[in-house]
């Protein structure tokens, strides 16, 4: 009888840590991106397109190194952690980095928080632009809207809420034994090899279940750097910049409405509009960087019918190329296309304007002194028609009605001497057939 009651006993236990500790999550691939500046919308860009494309089964360290940013792109993050179907571990690394502010409070949204030796974590006070936010600023409801959400993510996570909510009210900040010993961390690691050695066996709670991290024998590790649009996005996405950017917009557009015609401050005020209200999220990514590829190639099509010494051409390559840029996010895109195939469709419109500016430069340096070598001044012609009222001659494609000394006849050759542009006709002499 005794007997009975211990394999019983044994049998609630075993069934009571399966209870405890939940299912197993196996880990099949563990996927490394990088966080090393503010807190922005290009940050929430980067993130979400890289966890859209990663496979449930993985383990996400974001190594970060951030001075703080939005509070409502950190939120969005928050939120875009929550949702995802596997955890997220946030590594501050490397050695001197920091999770200030608003990178804080993404920390203690991640299931695992690590730090690597001389890192710090904290500093989580709200400020406005360059300056604590006063008290009818909305400081107190702002700070107090922040510290429940740390504290509704710790309990959570099974941390102590307590130093969170310290960052918040008091701006405190901790060293990595510091934190370690508050036990708001899971350990204090300096590559890899130790971080996985830690994840091993580890159990974590997502979306109310609990389960126990174990890694595959064959698992594999991977890093995801930010592309070359979204690194170009993180300096426009900062709010100061993209407020430049739109002041500059609307000052080159004023000017453009002074002085009509030329259309250069215009069309490079275009641009930074455009660049400012993708920054400020008033335009969607995606659509404004087709509004870009769409004004860049106006652009080098209004080249051709304004003379503006390549200038249009110049602010076009530039529009195409940053639109190119946000659009398509290469490796990290729902649509890809590689930057090899990006930047050879650049290169061939690059050629293609180099060629025709040097056709132009040609022409002119052959015609000599002309006030606008357009005009077929020099060129030679052919003899299409005869009448009494004159001749017409097909000179560069174009056919002109024209006046001479000589007599001609059909077929004959002839060299433009001038241009009467107000009657449209052109005096022309003989040559030898060729």
């Amino acid at each position: 009888m005794r007997t009975l009651i211990l394999l019983t006993l044994l049998l609630f236990v075993s069934v009571r840590g399966q209870l405890v500790f939940g299912a197993t999550f196996e880990v099949k691939e563990i996927n490394y991106l990088s966080v090393n500046s503010a807190i922005t919308p290009a940050t929430l860009d980067y993130l979400k397109h890289q966890f859209s494309k990663l496979p449930e089964n993985s383990l996400v360290v974001i190594k970060m190194n951030t001075p703080g940013g939005l509070v409502s792109t950190t939120k969005e993050i928050i939120t875009l952690i929550g949702r995802q179907k596997f955890p997220v571990a946030v590594w501050i690394t490397p050695e001197g980095a920091s999770a200030a502010s608003a990178g804080a409070i993404i920390a203690s949204a991640a299931h695992f928080i690590f730090m690597a030796p001389g890192t710090n974590m904290g500093a989580a006070t709200p400020v406005g632009l360059g300056e604590d936010l006063k008290e009818n600023d909305g400081r107190k409801k702002a700070m107090n809207d922040l510290t429940a959400m740390v504290r509704s993510l710790s309990n959570s996570r099974g941390r102590p809420a307590t130093p969170f909510e310290d960052m918040i009210k008091n701006a405190s900040s901790y060293t990595d034994r510091e934190s370690l010993k508050l036990k708001i961390i899971d350990g204090i690691v300096s590559n890899h090899g130790q971080l996985e050695s830690i994840l091993q066996g580890k159990s974590f709670t997502h979306q109310g279940v609990e389960y126990v991290l174990q890694f595959d024998k064959n698992v594999s590790s991977r890093e995801y750097e930010p592309t070359m649009g979204q690194k170009l996005l993180e300096v426009l996405a900062d709010p100061s910049t993209a407020y430049f950017l739109f002041l500059i917009g609307i000052a080159l557009i004023y000017f453009e409405f002074q002085a009509p015609g030329g259309f250069l401050s215009g069309s490079l005020g275009l641009v930074f509009i455009i660049l400012s209200a993708i920054s400020f999220q008033v335009l969607p990514l995606d659509w404004g960087a087709l509004g870009l590829i769409i004004l860049g190639i106006g652009l080098l099509v209004l080249e051709v019918f304004i003379t503006s010494y390549g200038l249009l051409t110049i602010f076009g390559l530039v529009a195409f190329v940053m639109g190119s840029l946000f659009l398509f996010h290469g490796e990290t895109g729902f649509i890809s296309v590689e930057y090899p195939v990006m930047f050879s469709t650049l290169a061939g419109m690059v050629f293609s304007v180099g060629i025709i500016v040097w056709y132009l430069y040609k022409e002119k340096k052959n015609l000599g002194k002309v006030s606008d070598f357009f005009l077929p001044t020099g060129a030679i012609g052919k003899v299409m028609t005869k009448s009494q009222q004159g001749y017409q001659v097909k000179v560069k494609g174009e056919t002109w009605n024209a006046t001479s000394p000589d007599s001609l006849d059909v077929s004959d050759q002839v060299e433009v001497v001038s241009v009467d542009q107000e009657r449209l006709v052109v005096h022309v002499k003989k040559v030898s057939n060729l």
